[in-house]
Parts: structure tokens; C-alpha cells; sequence
């Protein structure tokens, strides 16, 4: 099936799903073909790895300053997380902030990633990091691109799953455009009525590489056989555990620094068991707000599912749009999203 037609199945999909939820963003998809895309961004196969890079040992007392002011004066005792592991050497978080571009290539409706062209997306990126960093002097930031590299969708597929795997030159091209950004790579997974454990280990290659961490999305994650848009789906701790050591096998594999995990959530039902998700020291893991809709429902959603059931970092999640469509139409500045507690050391914008 062409990536065209793949897309425009999940357009359907991600439209209905807005039945459902307020917090979930609808999606569509751009009509130009592959084909076309393909002219506008060059494939980069090659000399998108970093070199191999000897970090130095773990400052202790730093990290633990900066986990104690991320808490930002929270009293419940919630956070900072208690009895979490010290990451490898080379942790990212929290000594830098992460503000990522999601989407897809294909899909102008799916993100920013793939809304405007390479080059004006790249310097609308470099314009928010340039915000974070003057909104939070004191944490550096840096730039990613999230992109959805297993796309739930209407068509069943060959399998029947639901689901379509972009192809790997295109994570070649994300990656070859990170590069340019001096950025890191996301590659998240939409799993429909296919499983984690199927759709992680064939991306292995790029799990490899030191600049390429991970999302999964619950969201899309179809576990009773219902067809993704018709509800929203859910993971457990136990497949957040699953991803959490595979993903840890192949850091002490590579010998490779630890790799951020990202865990989209805007229900209770999204993360079921939170409390038995395990840490790891080669995992930094994220639990991402990703809900659309006016700055009282992001309060209330980060209230309830991020800040009142700690697991280790938290994330934020921003809708160019969608959190413009109900009054008071307007999406949260940088400084205002740090009034958060505690503070978001991930942010996202769609």
C-alpha cells in the first residue's frame, strides 16, 4: 500500500478519536504524495550518528540539586521521586530541558514536524529553544524531533493490525535533519491491535545509535481487539517494563548513555499501575501530559495523572492549534508552563 493512502487511513482514524476525549488532538493528513515529499526532503543514509563520546563520571550533588529544584517547592513529599536510581554518565535530564518537534513527514496535520517545510520547521525549533532558554536561564536546552515512526490507522493493513511502519529512509531523513538542528531523535510507536513486543525490536538499528530515544503511546495502544479511533487505549506497568529493559539491554550492550523513554498520558486508564514501573539507571523516563484542549483542562490533566502519580520526569505537551480552538484560545507560553509543579523537563509541541 502507498505511504499516500496509509496516511490518509489515519486521518479518519485520528478525527474520530476526538469523539472521545477532549484531551486527544485530532489528525489529518497533507494530500501530497510521498513522491512529492521526498522532493522536498533529502534522504540522509549515511553520517547521522555522533561519534563515540567518553562522558565523564556522574556529578552526584549536581543531579541532586537539579532533581530537588525541579520538584519546585512541592510539600507532598511526591517529588522528587524517592529511591530512583543515579543515571549512567551522559543522562540528558536533568541537566538540559528536551523541547521536541513531533509528527510525521507525510502528514502536514500530524505535527509540526510535518507542517512546514524542512528548513522554516528547523528554524521555528531553534525559535522555541531559543524561548525555553529565556524563559529558564538556568536549564540549557535541547532541541529534538519526535517522529512517529509506527502510525496507527483506519486500514486494516496486510495483518490486519491497524497499523503502518513508515519506511526506515524516512527515519533516515529525520535523523539526517536533526543533525543539521544539533538535535536528538524520538521514535515513537503506535502499536493499534499489533503489540510492543512485536513493533519495538525492528527498530533496533536505531535503538543502537547514542542520538535516538523512544515514545510509546498508550493513546493508540488497542488491547481488547477494539479498532484504534473508537476509544482510547491503554498500557500497563507491565509494558512500560518490558520497553524499560529491553531498551536498558541495549544501552549496556553498546555501551551507550541512557536513553530517555517517553510515556504519553492524558486518562487515568491510559497508565494502568503506575506504582509498580520499574527504574533503571540506563532508563530516564518521562511521564509526557499529552492532552489538547484550554488551559484549565491541561491543568487538570497534568493535576491529576502527571504531578499526582510521580514516576521519575514529567512532560509537556503543546497544540499549535488545537489547544487554540475553545476559549480563552490560547496555547501556554514557556513561562507559563514552568508555574507547573513540578517542572516539565520534556516539552512537546504538535
Amino acid at each position: 500500500m502507498k505511504v499516500k493512502n496509509i496516511i490518509l487511513s489515519a486521518v479518519f482514524l485520528f478525527s474520530s478519536l476526538i469523539l472521545f476525549s477532549n484531551c486527544s488532538q485530532s489528525h489529518s493528513a497533507q494530500k501530497t504524495t510521498a513522491k512529492d515529499t521526498a522532493k522536498k526532503v533529502a534522504v540522509v543514509a549515511k553520517d547521522t550518528v555522533p561519534a563515540t563520546i567518553t562522558y565523564p563520571p556522574l556529578d552526584k550533588h549536581l543531579y541532586d540539586s537539579l532533581m530537588k529544584r525541579l520538584a519546585h517547592g512541592d510539600t507532598t513529599g511526591k517529588w522528587p521521586v524517592k529511591n530512583t536510581p543515579y543515571p549512567l554518565p551522559g543522562a540528558i535530564l536533568p541537566f538540559k530541558r528536551v523541547v521536541a518537534f513531533y509528527g510525521n513527514l507525510y502528514a502536514k496535520k500530524m505535527g509540526i514536524l510535518g507542517e512546514l517545510p524542512p528548513k522554516e520547521m528547523l528554524a521555528k525549533l531553534a525559535g522555541e529553544v531559543r524561548n525555553w532558554q529565556k524563559a529558564d536561564p538556568q536549564t540549557p536546552v535541547q532541541p529534538a524531533l519526535h517522529y512517529i515512526a509506527v502510525v496507527a490507522s483506519g486500514d486494516a493493513g496486510k495483518d490486519g493490525k491497524y497499523r503502518h511502519r513508515m519506511p526506515f529512509k524516512q527515519i533516515d531523513t529525520v535523523l539526517g535533519l536533526a543533525k543539521k538542528a544539533h538535535a536528538i531523535v524520538f521514535l515513537d510507536i503506535q502499536v493499534a491491535l499489533s503489540n510492543i513486543h512485536t513493533e519495538l525490536p525492528l527498530l533496533e538499528k536505531y535503538w543502537e545509535m547514542p542520538n535516538v530515544h523512544f515514545g510509546m503511546d498508550p493513546e493508540f495502544s488497542m488491547k481488547d481487539g477494539t479498532h484504534p479511533g473508537k476509544k482510547i487505549g491503554t498500557y500497563d506497568a507491565e509494558d512500560v517494563n518490558y520497553v524499560s529493559n529491553y531498551l536498558a539491554n541495549i544501552v549496556r550492550k553498546y555501551n551507550l548513555p541512557p536513553k530517555i523513554l517517553i510515556v504519553h498520558r492524558f486518562t487515568k486508564k491510559m497508565v494502568t499501575n503506575y506504582k509498580n514501573i520499574k527504574l533503571h539507571k540506563e532508563i530516564q523516563l518521562v511521564m509526557d501530559m499529552d492532552g489538547w484542549g484550554e488551559p484549565s483542562l491541561k491543568e487538570g490533566t497534568w493535576r491529576y495523572f502527571i504531578e499526582g502519580e510521580p514516576v521519575q520526569f514529567t512532560g509537556f505537551k503543546l497544540f499549535y492549534k488545537n489547544d487554540l480552538k475553545k476559549a480563552p484560545h490560547h496555547m501556554l507560553t514557556p513561562q507559563e508552563v514552568l508555574m507547573k509543579r513540578p517542572y516539565p523537563i520534556y516539552i512537546q509541541y504538535q
